[in-house]
């Protein structure tokens, strides 16, 4: 996906300590995985939940920033974030169509031909943004610089700043909220109701009464030297309880959404598996790379190899596809039911 999917909670590391210890590991009876896996949603593309919605216009609505911002016409959408998640939402309103801009983490098949206006990967280019000609611009405090987006909004733009988090919880929210500053409430409601019903779905994959795994994500970037552990709040707590396993970061204590690695930490927090994304597995020269970090290769889930990844574009960026991200990691994690 993109090295910078977790900044905002890679600045939460600084002064944390390492990973206490407290796993108790157990036998996961559940599990069908055997060794290293990759969980791909069987399919990754977009699909709209009606087809040209028409817009009630203009509509009024109050920005993440605290300022109101009326947009009367959304012919031209530029939708931006560190996560893909504003173009997807959009994409799955119905209005893919309208969208002349995007960031370089949108990148599902629907919307290959939008010409991309972040440069180096992630740096908003106002002469990129302004070329485009857009109506309105969607976006939130997860990508910038700043600046940009002010300059927009000189330029007469109505730019609409959204929640930059990202929580399963927070999915039906952040699908109304695109809504409503497109002037489509209705799409959103629809939108929201095929997500639950996806999200239930896969949550039913999960088998009852068995051991449930212990499951730990580590953000892991080779070439930077960053070698994390999650914790609560990291986003991938939420996806690993929504398949039926117990978060290890979260089961051992840690206050904090990520910590560095250390291997008593690892070690004694007992993992039965390790979730990590796809890019951040190859940073790190794949699972033999990641079995010499110390401490895992010690572990449950590294003597046996049960090394899972997933696509950086889909982990993380709680997006109305997430019900398929879930399916996917209980599938591999299950062997499907």
């Amino acid at each position: 996906m993109r090295p910078l999917i977790l900044l905002a909670a890679l600045l939460l590391v600084a002064g944390c300590g390492g990973a206490s210890a407290g796993g108790t590991g157990g036998e996961p009876g559940a599990l069908a995985l055997s060794g290293p896996a990759t969980a791909k949603i069987a399919d990754d593309d977009v699909h709209p939940v009606v087809e040209d919605p028409v817009p009630d216009l203009p509509v009024t609505v109050r920005s993440q920033d605290g300022v109101d911002v009326t947009v009367s016409d959304v012919d031209r959408i530029v939708a931006v974030d560190l996560y893909g998640t504003l173009g997807e939402i959009v994409f799955s309103l119905g209005l893919g169509d309208r969208v002349v801009g995007r960031d370089s983490s949108t990148g599902f098949a629907s919307a290959a031909h939008v010409p991309v206006v972040t440069s180096g990967g992630h740096d908003l280019n106002a002469e990129a943004i302004l070329d485009l000609d857009p109506t309105v611009v969607l976006t939130d405090t997860s990508i910038g610089p700043p600046e940009v987006q002010q300059q927009l909004r000189t330029a007469g733009i109505p730019v609409v700043f959204f929640d930059p988090q990202r929580t399963l919880d927070g999915v039906p929210d952040h699908i109304r909220a695109v809504a409503r500053a497109l002037g489509v409430p209705p799409a959103g409601d629809a939108l929201v109701a095929s997500v639950d019903r996806e999200i239930a779905a896969a949550r039913d994959l999960a088998p009852d009464g068995a051991v449930p795994p212990r499951v730990t994500f580590l953000y892991v970037r080779g070439s930077a030297g960053v070698y994390l552990m999650a914790g609560p709040g990291s986003g991938a707590d939420a996806m690993i309880a929504a398949v039926g396993g117990v978060d290890v970061g979260t089961d051992i204590g840690l206050d904090k959404p990520f910590v560095p690695i250390t291997s008593e930490g690892l070690m004694n927090a007992a993992p039965d598996v390790i979730l990590v994304l796809s890019k951040g597995l190859a940073s790190v020269g794949g699972v033999d790379g990641l079995l010499r970090i110390p401490g895992v290769g010690q572990t449950p889930a590294g003597q046996a190899k049960r090394i899972v990844d997933v696509d950086d574009t889909d982990l993380l960026s709680f997006g109305p596809r997430v019900g398929r991200t879930i399916t996917a990691l209980a599938t591999v994690l299950y062997g499907g039911r």
